[in-house]
């Protein structure tokens, strides 16, 4: 999605990323798991667009995102999971 980049200005200038795509991916990052890729529904739904939804798998439960809601994620498939 769409971002904003920027450089703030202080004591230790610094650039940084703003927009809904930042906000969300900070969201799920929150509630990752070690060694997986994580997902957007966004992501997912073009992956699946695009005929690669045999590379992820909906996660179970949806994650619960501050300011946002339930969310619909998903994980990319590891190797041995499927991925052909």
């Amino acid at each position: 999605g769409p971002v904003t980049a920027g450089v703030l200005r202080g004591e230790k200038a610094r650039f940084q990323l703003f927009g809904d795509s930042v906000n969300t991916t900070a969201r799920i990052e929150t509630t990752g798991a070690k060694n997986r890729i994580h997902l957007s529904e966004q992501t997912g739904d073009a992956l699946i667009a695009a005929g690669k939804g045999h590379w992820i798998t909906e996660r179970q439960d949806q994650v619960e995102a501050k300011g946002l809601g339930k969310l619909k994620t998903y994980w990319v498939k590891g190797a041995g999971e499927g991925t052909a």
